[in-house]
């Protein structure tokens, strides 16, 4: 049940986001800038801060991380592989892409706290620091060859990638924590208000975009993202897990993260580089609907 009470008001906004731009409030001229504070700056505060503040030492880190990105990287080659079996335009095909790899760090987070407290919090830090910057190298590198948008050469993917804002969190995070600072006086409490727009700002912004037409004639590529980011990806995980004997909160917080729903960010990275946004949109939107059954589900197979 409280898995359910994490995601439910989740997926309530994303719908407050449609509900709100559907009746022009608070104006069209609104949502563009929102999606830019959201991706620039305070989703990037949230990640540095939760991995700045990170306890490490009781985790296994390597085999942990092994696992979540071994996991991440076979889903991306099988996708790579398989794209002409889609039958998808490239543009569409990024949306799948991304809606199979990136996960909604923000239920990750909550969820690992609900169940595993401190050391939860923990280990979803080097989840994030796993994850964001390797799923948004491979997102932007599937963008830049299959997107709408003009090709980035390789030095082009190279400055778009360094110069990342989720990506330039995660290390400045790590080099907090790395460092043993923590976060810093004045600077840190202005931080960690400013990840706390992250999440509501978000969703909005994700709801605001949704067009549901743009579902006509795409359901199978829907349910393919669906079914691979909440069932296949969190299985290899688990396997590779298992072979890791990555145990404990380590292995809850492994696996969920990579059965959780596509990031809200995906939708933006879609806009800014020419992937097939609507789609992207409806993809989050689904998953995080579905991922209303399958979390719970989870939690009653892991050992907690």
């Amino acid at each position: 049940m409280s898995v359910v009470l994490v995601v439910l008001p989740i997926f309530l906004l994303i719908f407050l986001g449609h509900w709100c731009r559907r009746r022009a409030f608070p104006g069209d001229g609104f949502w563009a800038p929102a999606e830019k504070l959201t991706y620039f700056l305070f989703f990037p505060m949230l990640l540095a801060t939760t991995i700045a503040k990170a306890d490490f030492t009781r985790l296994p880190v390597g085999p942990m991380a092994l696992a979540l990105l071994g996991a991440i990287l076979a889903m991306a080659l099988g996708l790579l592989a398989g794209r002409r079996l889609m039958g998808a335009s490239g543009p569409a095909f990024t949306s799948v892409f991304q809606g199979s790899i990136r996960s909604n760090t923000y239920i990750g987070i909550a969820l690992a706290l609900a169940v595993h407290g401190g050391e939860g919090l923990a280990a979803a830090a080097l989840a994030v620091a796993c994850l964001v910057p390797s799923v948004n190298l491979l997102s932007v590198f599937v963008l830049s060859r299959h997107g709408s948008a003009a090709a980035l050469t390789w030095r082009g993917l190279a400055r778009q990638v360094a110069s990342n804002p989720l990506i330039l969190a995660c290390l400045l995070g790590a080099a907090l924590n790395l460092a043993g600072l923590g976060l810093p006086p004045v600077l840190g409490p202005m931080m960690e208000v400013l990840s706390r727009a992250a999440l509501p700002l978000g969703l909005l912004a994700v709801g605001a975009a949704l067009d549901f037409s743009s579902l006509r004639g795409q359901q199978g590529l829907v349910a393919v993202a669906v079914g691979l980011k909440l069932v296949l990806l969190p299985g290899v995980t688990a396997t590779l897990c298992w072979a890791l004997e990555v145990q404990g909160a380590a292995a809850f917080v492994a696996i969920a993260f990579n059965a959780l729903p596509t990031a809200t960010s995906s939708y933006i990275l879609a806009r800014q580089l020419g992937g097939d946004a609507r789609l992207m949109a409806a993809i989050t939107t689904l998953q995080t609907f579905a991922s209303m059954a399958t979390l719970p589900l989870l939690i009653l197979l892991l050992p907690a």
